[in-house]
């Protein structure tokens, strides 16, 4: 076995609920129940952000447009609190959607983008057990069964298309990417790494007994392409901890031992 491979599988042996897992350092590739599918919860907003820079790119958007904040969502985010009278951009929409994780951004993002375009995207890319079959905070609809769904392999399949793939150009790539790298929350894969030595570009999701996040990781010449998802959680922070010691593995293995 891979030493890396050991240390994470000694994770996984205890482990309280489901976990999938995914992670691509150059010639090094560990997976474990990589396939499954998994809640997304709110790693579906790495492909939308995806799917608003490539319509950017044809075109098809301006990221400059003005919008009014409408159909307010809950949950995480800022806009929930902010007046009527605000106008955001569109890049501030996406922005948010991946720094502060905002609902109300996504949805009417979701809404801007389109569904079906979100969906062709996220098939384009080749992530084939991924759908977005609905807005954030719809509960109704995921009580009818409609719910978003990732797999581990396919969110590394998604940060590769960012970072290395032509679905973007090099400008909307360096965007998405700056985007990523400001995220706000840092409590799982990137909880126990020194960010002053590595740079870690990454997305959280959380729902109730579902703890997830997926992050593109760089040091020197090396680059680390990384999903962990989990669901049937008793301990919500216990998984979070067990994420956040994986991080530190695939940390130590990038820094420590080169």
């Amino acid at each position: 076995m891979h030493p890396l491979e050991v240390k994470i599988a000694e994770e996984l042996i205890e482990f309280k609920g489901r976990i999938g897992l995914a992670i691509e350092i150059g010639n090094v590739r560990l997976d474990f129940n990589s396939q499954d599918v998994f809640p997304s919860a709110s790693v579906i907003k790495v492909p939308i952000l995806i799917e608003g820079l490539r319509q950017c790119d044809a075109g098809l958007i301006n990221l400059d447009e003005l919008i009014r904040i409408e159909n307010r969502a809950g949950g995480s985010g800022v806009l929930e609190s902010l007046s009527s009278e605000a106008r955001l951009t569109l890049l501030d929409l996406l922005t948010l959607m991946i720094t502060v994780s905002d609902n109300t951004a996504t949805n009417m993002l979701i809404d801007r983008l389109g569904i079906e375009s979100i969906n062709r995207t996220i098939t384009k890319i080749g992530m084939t057990g991924t759908v977005l079959n609905r807005k954030m905070m719809d509960f109704e609809a995921k009580e009818r069964g409609l719910d978003n769904k990732t797999s581990a392999a396919d969110m590394v399949c998604c940060l590769k298309a960012m970072n290395e793939g032509s679905i973007l150009s090099e400008t909307s790539r360096s965007l998405a990417l700056k985007i990523m790298h400001a995220q706000q929350f840092q409590d799982k894969l990137p909880a126990m790494m020194d960010l002053d030595k590595i740079y870690v570009a990454n997305k959280t999701g959380s729902l109730p007994k579902v703890e997830n996040d997926c992050a593109i990781m760089a040091y020197n010449d090396q680059t680390a392409y990384v999903a962990i998802l989990t669901d049937e959680l008793d301990e919500p922070y216990t998984a979070r901890q067990v994420i956040s010691r994986i991080g530190k593995y695939i940390y130590d293995y990038m820094v420590k031992a080169k």
